[in-house]
């Protein structure tokens, strides 16, 4: 009887490395340099967001430094060549930057879109009011905040308030050296036995919500609501604002401390508003250092998005579609055929998971930080409800070009599937037929006033978007 052939052992090693997703620390795959540069990087990033904390800032901002590399008002009907740089204001809360392409709209243009409004207290249209000696005001919350996360903090005054005259006034307290800060009290534990037997969604009702102002009444002998009379004399002599200017202001209290390192080895950023302006940033600073692209590149920065996209600073609305329509009519070119032909990046983050907490997430399907930029080929909530799915061939184009660039990337979901879930702009954008995928920065405590992310997975996304921008 002949013997039997031995068959020989498979590499185990090389087939895991060839067939397998091996998961590993990102930044164990990158060089020190490149730590080094996203470290570097995000200094500019944590000087954005002190600068920035609302819509309209960061509108500002973006104009400020557009205008500094050389972009100018767009003027519609005029045709661009390629190379200039143009910008276009939507009421000073969303702003478009394009670089126009060497070949123009003729095969599409390529966009980024993220948006810039982020969870905070909003004043309702008759704020101010005196109860049992001190001032306060009354808040309506916008967007999906855990309410309790939001008491005991320091929190910033910011906005505008337009007067009856129709002077314009820009208001930010809390954020200087110096300035006076605001805040939401809470119940003191020992007397707060009936509300911890709530649960977390009741614990702090949202008409609870409301923000101390001042206690010092004016000195009368006589006289109803003299504290609040007194914070009125206030704002009178600093704005010239009187109790009905409220009704046309935008006012919003956002937490007033800065963005900071976290961490011994400071490999992440913690600040208020990472979620989404983590992605904004880069999708700014990626139109301001593409060079020469070949498709006309489009940033969208816009408003809305954490209550629906809905309004017309919002991308719900058509003003993305009309810009385009006026690129493409400068061409000769019919905005559908361009809009067809386009690409987009719909840049928002995505959650990262968190070990304390990780029954939530499916670990296979998760995004971990410092693996670099999260894509996300679908988002929405649990049976794929209200979301965008991007196709097999536009995945593999964008895995292709992170691959060819060095774009350090992960895919993942929000969570479980049951849990619930989120949405971003895609759909909208898609619904222009246009290609469009998730892309983001994985984001720890999402929604909180004080969120994470990972300084590598902040620079990676401006490295993916920058070299979308400028593929061939």
């Amino acid at each position: 009887m002949a013997d039997k052939k031995e068959k020989p052992q498979d590499d185990v090693k090389e087939l895991t490395e060839k067939l397998l997703v091996t998961r590993k620390n990102g930044c164990t795959q990158v060089s020190d340099k490149t730590l080094e540069t996203a470290d570097k990087y995000c200094e500019g990033y944590k000087a954005f967001l002190n600068a920035a904390k609302t819509e309209r800032e960061v509108v500002s901002f973006a104009v400020t430094e557009a205008e500094k590399a050389g972009f100018v008002p767009f003027e519609h009907g005029k045709k661009y060549a390629a190379g200039e740089k143009v910008y276009w204001n939507n009421r000073g809360k969303a702003v478009i930057l394009a670089v126009i392409g060497e070949k123009g709209c003729r095969d599409g243009v390529r966009i980024a879109a993220a948006h810039i409004d982020s969870p905070r207290l909003d004043l309702k249209p008759h704020p101010l009011y005196e109860k049992d000696g001190v001032s306060l005001f009354k808040t309506h919350y916008y967007g999906g905040i855990k309410k309790y996360q939001w008491t005991t903090i320091p929190l910033a005054m910011h906005g505008r308030v337009v007067l009856k005259n129709g002077r314009r006034v820009d208001i930010c307290v809390g954020e200087r050296e110096g300035d006076p800060q605001f805040t939401v009290t809470d119940l003191l534990p020992h007397l707060a036995e009936e509300q911890m037997k709530k649960t977390l969604a009741k614990g702090v009702e949202g008409e609870n919500l409301n923000i101390f102002v001042g206690s010092r009444p004016v000195r009368a002998d006589k006289g109803d609501n003299l504290v609040k009379l007194a914070v009125m004399k206030i704002l009178n002599e600093k704005y010239g604002m009187t109790e009905e200017d409220f009704v046309s202001a935008d006012i919003e209290f956002v937490p007033a401390f800065r963005a900071a390192d976290v961490g011994f080895d400071r490999s992440m950023v913690g600040a208020y508003g990472n979620d989404d302006r983590v992605c904004a940033y880069p999708a700014l600073t990626a139109a301001l250092h593409a060079k020469k692209p070949t498709n006309t590149i489009v940033t969208v920065l816009a408003d809305r998005e954490e209550i629906g996209s809905y309004g017309n600073t919002g991308l719900e609305s058509e003003f993305l579609r009309y810009f385009i329509a006026d690129l493409a009519q400068a061409e000769d070119m019919k905005a559908r055929h361009v809009l067809s032909r386009s690409k987009c990046l719909s840049a928002d983050v995505t959650a990262a998971l968190d070990p304390t907490y990780e029954d939530a997430y499916e670990t296979t399907n998760a995004c971990y930080v410092n693996s670099g930029v999260g894509v996300c080929k679908y988002t929405g909530a649990r049976g794929k409800s209200g979301t965008s799915e991007a196709t097999a061939e536009y995945v593999s184009e964008v895995r292709s070009l992170f691959e060819k660039n060095g774009v350090l990337w992960q895919i993942g979901e929000m969570g479980r599937v049951d849990l619930g879930g989120g949405g971003t702009v895609a759909l909208y954008i898609a619904g222009l037929n246009v290609d469009v995928i998730d892309i983001g920065v994985p984001v720890l405590s999402m929604h909180s006033p004080f969120e994470l992310v990972s300084k590598l997975d902040v620079y990676m996304t401006y490295k993916g978007i920058l070299s979308f921008y400028e593929a061939e």
